[in-house]
């Protein structure tokens, strides 16, 4: 067996020219909340580096809570947070980028009705009610930012995640129950065998669908794995698309379990739960970082591999975490990852 730590980072492939790319690629990131804005954040020194030219995000509208859910609640919309997100971290390193972002993620105080809204999503829904366009809208907001990549709902009505959950009831722990919504999925105490949309079949942008078929590279995670990442594979439209691509498609794991949604849950684990519900998802890479898995064990470095070994593809290890210890990857790091995967080195 291979050493895991020491083998080359990808195999070769002739598309790709030894040493580099020779020119800048076409990219789409799928995902949501925290975890597609550390995605975009690496990308976005990618475009700043010219070795991306064309960045496109896909982001989960599934939210239930905060902000976005009493909007969604009110006026019927799609959740905005995630999509406001992502926008924010599309923003320029300038002052003009670093006080938009600032001023799209304002959360208001308070004790009034106002009490945790967040200004980027009630300048989202403003733009939706004026121009009708949830795709329009979300464009001239990115032109307002000076966004170097372009934001696109996963799909275009508001959807709820229903999860079947084991171990919720004591006498018998073997039992699944439904849980509905995402934030009750995000936080459940039982462990997730399943989730689904509801609707099952939402219509998804052409916009989407467009990037998607003409990407040279797809980066699905990291984020919330049941109601951010593994999501975008339930909408049939999108689905077929990411399975039909000739992009090469890179799963990013994340950097710890999620309590609640993946507690107790192995790097291995993420990944084969992710392919239960896409099985004819073809995979380029995986992506882990080498802290993780030097900390999990080589027992659990050793099932990774042969995980991502089964389904054709590639394991890559690199150092992408923050350096305070949190369960958070650092944005430099991970856009070097994320070249080194593109580039073959």
């Amino acid at each position: 067996m291979n050493d895991i730590w020491s083998h080359d980072p990808l195999p070769t492939d002739p598309s790709v020219p030894s040493g580099g790319l020779d020119r800048a690629q076409a990219v789409v990131a799928l995902g949501g909340g925290h975890g597609l804005h550390a995605s975009l954040r690496a990308l976005r020194h990618l475009v700043d580096d010219v070795v991306v030219d064309d960045l496109t995000a896909v982001v989960t509208v599934a939210d239930n809570g905060g902000s976005s859910g009493r909007l969604r609640g009110e006026f019927g919309v799609l959740p905005p947070g995630d999509l406001r997100m992502a926008l924010a971290a599309l923003c320029g390193e300038d002052e003009w980028g670093r006080t938009w972002e600032g001023v799209l993620q304002h959360r208001f105080a308070g004790e009034g009705e106002m009490n945790g809204h967040v200004v980027g999503n009630l300048l989202i829904v403003a733009l939706w009610e004026q121009l009708g366009d949830h795709v329009g809208a979300l464009d001239i907001v990115g032109r307002l930012l000076g966004a170097k990549g372009r934001v696109l709902p996963m799909a275009l009505c508001p959807m709820d995640i229903h999860a079947e959950v084991r171990g919720l009831h004591p006498e018998d722990p073997e039992a699944l129950e439904v849980v509905r919504g995402q934030v009750e999925v995000a936080t459940t105490e039982g462990v997730i065998a399943s989730v689904a949309l509801d609707p099952p079949a939402p219509p998804t942008s052409p916009e989407a669908l467009d990037a998607v078929a003409g990407a040279d590279w797809i980066f699905l995670g990291p984020g919330s794995w049941f109601s951010s990442v593994i999501p975008h594979l339930l909408v049939p439209d999108l689905r077929e698309a990411l399975t039909s691509t000739d992009a090469k498609v890179v799963v990013v794991l994340n950097l710890a379990e999620q309590p609640g949604e993946t507690g107790g849950f192995s790097p291995a684990d993420h990944l084969s739960v992710l392919l239960e519900h896409a099985p004819d998802l073809r995979l380029h890479s995986v992506l882990a970082d080498a802290g993780t898995l030097r900390r999990a064990g080589a027992e659990a470095a050793w099932h990774l591999e042969e995980v991502t070994s089964a389904v054709g593809a590639r394991l890559v290890l690199a150092d992408v975490a923050a350096a305070d210890g949190s369960p958070r990857h650092d944005p430099r790091l991970l856009a070097d990852a994320y070249e080194k995967v593109m580039a073959g080195a």
